[in-house]
């Protein structure tokens, strides 16, 4: 059986991490989706937020679970017994940036493999902090995000004191 690690902040999930999802669990008889916890980084939504906001949207992928970790990726894939990291690239910079923490990973657990996805062409230009931007300054991201996480994000970041750290 082959499973793989797909992990990230997911603040907010984007139509490009979905279709990540959906395409990596064609290749993957389990898909892990992991939201990596960071204590030194500011988000929007807790980890429990990303981890329903996953679940509603990952719900019709039978073999995606959601899931989450604290610590080195590296010590979480051993414990969930896989060796693979999937990873989504949209542009050149985004390849720069995973290769050198793929072989970053590597050097910390040998046996680690990362397989790179390109995303659908639709979804090449999105990330979350554009997004993140775009709703503070009043737009349209209905074309980005799935309508239950658009209403989250307006209400989190009308209210700045919600900003999680």
């Amino acid at each position: 059986m082959k499973k793989a690690v797909y992990p990230g902040t997911f603040d907010p999930v984007t139509y490009g991490h979905l279709d990540v999802i959906k395409r990596g669990s064609k290749i993957f008889d389990e898909l892990i989706v992991a939201i990596g916890h960071n204590p030194f980084k500011k988000t929007v939504f807790t980890v429990e937020e990303r981890m329903d906001m996953l679940s509603k949207n990952t719900s019709e992928i039978q073999n995606t679970r959601i899931d989450c970790f604290e610590g080195m990726l590296t010590d979480y894939m051993k414990e969930m017994q896989t060796n693979i990291i999937l990873r989504g690239i949209r542009t050149v910079s985004d390849f720069e940036y995973e290769f050198q923490r793929a072989l970053t990973n590597r050097v910390l657990k040998t046996d680690i493999e990362t397989v790179f996805i390109m995303t659908s062409q639709e979804y090449s230009f999105l990330n979350s902090s554009l997004i993140k931007e775009i709703v503070s300054l009043g737009g349209d991201i209905s074309k980005f995000v799935p309508s239950d996480v658009e209403k989250l994000l307006r209400r989190n970041l009308q209210n700045p004191q919600t900003l999680q750290t």
